[in-house]
């Protein structure tokens, strides 16, 4: 497959005694995670990660679509692209990025961490779209940093957290389609790639009937 849509949830979860695994398992325990750091959610060292840094092959482009996360303890998500931060503050200083007050995650989520039966009917809806969309070209890396500003763990629990990304993998032909439309100013979603592709097809079958014109009606 050429062209799919991919995503990935992370949360502070581990097996007892271990800070990050590779899977998710039934007896895993929430992970303290100090504030006021940036965690890649990929290859953090906390909870679930993956094997190596994300990053796209020459024969891939990828377009980031949407962020999310725990709407409590000030928690915010950053993406940086090799070594540049997407989210900046106007004077283009850092910041911690997308809060999960504005994109919550789950949607619909409360804010607060522990239910609460006179408080916690509060259901978050997000009030941030990641628009337009981020592209990580061929042979960059990506990040999705999570940090939150007040800690997780108190004397009775830690506190679960978690973050949510959703992208679309191009590979092989439809990567470097995507990076035509890049070149040409076009939005880079499956719509116009199929477009694009349209446009060749049509463009071939229109020089074929130019040809046979030419030569008299005959192929």
């Amino acid at each position: 497959m050429s062209m799919r849509s991919q995503v990935y949830e992370w949360s502070n979860l581990a097996p007892a005694g271990q800070t990050s695994s590779l899977r998710r398992t039934v007896d895993a325990t929430a992970v303290d995670i100090p504030v006021n750091r940036e965690y890649d959610i990929f290859i953090g060292g906390i909870g679930n990660n993956i094997t190596k840094p994300a990053e796209t092959t020459a024969t891939q482009f990828i377009v980031i679509e949407d962020i999310a996360c725990s709407a409590y303890l000030g928690g915010a998500l950053q993406v940086r692209i090799n070594t540049t931060d997407y989210f900046q503050n106007p004077d283009v200083t850092d910041q911690a990025g997308v809060p999960g007050l504005a994109s919550p995650y789950p949607r619909g989520s409360s804010d607060s961490a522990v239910a609460d039966a006179l408080t916690d009917y509060v259901q978050l809806l997000k009030s941030f779209d990641l628009y337009p969309d981020v592209y990580v070209l061929p042979g960059q890396v990506f990040q999705i940093l999570y940090s939150l500003q007040t800690t997780n763990t108190s004397t009775a629990d830690t506190t679960v957290v978690a973050a949510f990304v959703k992208y679309t993998l191009y590979d092989g032909p439809d990567a470097l389609i995507a990076n035509k439309l890049l070149e040409l100013g076009v939005t880079i979603n499956p719509n116009n790639v199929d477009w694009y592709k349209r446009t060749l097809i049509e463009q071939q079958q229109r020089s074929r009937v130019a040809a046979v014109a030419s030569n008299g009606g005959s192929a």
